[in-house]
């Protein structure tokens, strides 16, 4: 454990309350029940790891690592520059975190998996750190492979396992599901679900349910400055119904699913915009599905503006998502009072308040069904119901909540080591 230097600030909000790992309040205490101790206030030293920087596992990353920087732990930062996005780096390097080590990862396993993971070996080796904390698939897979010696205890959150996306096949899944399961019960000390519904599939696949948590993902009040900037950069005026999307522009968020929704939508919402907010690999098709619509006019692509800046534009959310864990997207969506349609994908029960706080449609890749739902939310005195609704469940999701709740899984590790 490092020397302590917690902050002032720190110790204040340590001493209002701590949470369990599982989610439930407790006092300030320390451990067995004690008074907390300054041992307990510690700070420790914490290496975070990821391999994708967009979405809403790259805005966890960040978040994380600003949160307990600023409670005054130690915390250095491992990225992939391979698929890292501009924005994710200059946030990044404005943290002022003591180190960030670029480790080149690719998405697919590979040989090139040995190289990235010697050289984050070395970097765990030579840091002194007592929590090694992976993100995803790859990067938690890097982080939690390790050679006899001392050990550091390895965190792992999925942010989705790809055993969750309905249209892997057989073999996929057999294959995937066999390695997170391996390294779930004898390579990790901790896995963090941000669902209940990640949590019970990871309870499917063998992982032993005492080693995990559920700690929802945590976000930030939305800044609504952006909103008219936003509708005006497309012509759209403020009475003006607009449908919104955030996300990758691939295959897990279903883009393509949107915008066939929308086209059955339009003729009976001839007012109505659609604004996607996004890239990715599937750009290109995104952009030929959209030119194929004849709706050019009324379907807007754009990269230009973040999701916290855009959502407050939208009158409501829509993810087509093919899975999910808990997304960030429908969080923000939440903290900024806006209904939400989404498909039956984890963590939508959390976000959405069926037919309250938006509407839940079959994940079975039917868009009529999408579009249905966003007929009926834009009914005028339906969606000023759900609206009033959603503006009303705004606050169950702050980013403080996560950052105390992660903190106490790195403050139990740490003791038991």
């Amino acid at each position: 454990m490092t020397t302590p230097t917690a902050t002032t600030e720190t110790k204040a909000t340590e001493m209002q309350a701590s949470d369990r790992p599982d989610g439930s309040a407790t006092p300030a205490t320390g451990h067995a029940g004690r008074p907390e101790t300054d041992a307990d206030r510690a700070s420790l030293s914490i290496l975070q790891v990821l391999e994708p920087s967009g979405g809403g596992s790259g805005r966890h990353f960040l978040d994380l690592c600003h949160g307990l920087s600023r409670r005054g732990h130690r915390v250095e930062a491992v990225f992939s520059p391979l698929r890292a996005e501009e924005s994710f780096v200059r946030e990044l390097k404005s943290l002022g975190l003591p180190a960030i080590h670029k480790v080149e990862m690719t998405r697919s396993p590979g040989r090139a998996d040995i190289a990235s993971w010697k050289k984050l070996n070395r970097i765990v080796s030579r840091g002194g750190f007592d929590i090694v904390h992976g993100h995803s698939s790859k990067a938690g897979a890097l982080a939690r492979l390790r050679l006899p010696g001392r050990h550091v205890p390895r965190i792992y959150t999925p942010h989705a396992f790809r055993t969750m996306d309905p249209t892997l096949g057989s073999s996929g899944r057999k294959l995937f599901g066999s390695v997170e399961a391996f390294l779930g019960r004898f390579l990790t000390d901790h896995l963090i679900c941000v669902s209940e519904d990640e949590y019970r599939h990871a309870v499917a696949l063998g992982i032993p349910e005492n080693r995990m948590s559920v700690i929802v993902n945590g976000v930030s009040q939305p800044v609504k400055d952006m909103a008219m900037t936003v509708r005006a950069s497309f012509g759209i005026t403020p009475e003006t119904f607009v449908f919104g999307f955030v996300g990758r522009l691939s295959h897990q968020k279903a883009p393509e699913r949107l915008i066939e929704a929308f086209r059955h939508a339009a003729s009976k919402l001839p007012e109505a915009h659609l604004i996607m907010i996004g890239f990715g690999e599937q750009d290109a098709p995104v952009r030929a599905a959209i030119a194929a619509s004849g709706l050019q006019s009324r379907i807007h692509l754009t990269s230009a503006f973040s999701g916290p800046q855009a959502i407050p534009a939208f009158d409501c959310l829509v993810m087509p998502s093919r899975y999910e864990a808990m997304s960030y997207v429908m969080l923000e969506a939440a903290a900024a009072g806006r209904p939400i349609i989404s498909t039956a994908v984890g963590g939508a029960t959390t976000a959405v308040e069926e037919g309250a706080t938006g509407i839940i449609v079959p994940n079975d890749g039917d868009a009529t069904k999408l579009a249905s739902a966003m007929v009926t939310l834009a009914e005028p005195a339906k969606y000023h119901a759900f609206r009033a609704a959603a503006d009303h469940a705004r606050a169950r999701f702050a980013l403080d909540v996560m950052i105390d709740k992660t903190e106490a899984v790195y403050k139990m590790l740490g003791t038991r080591r």
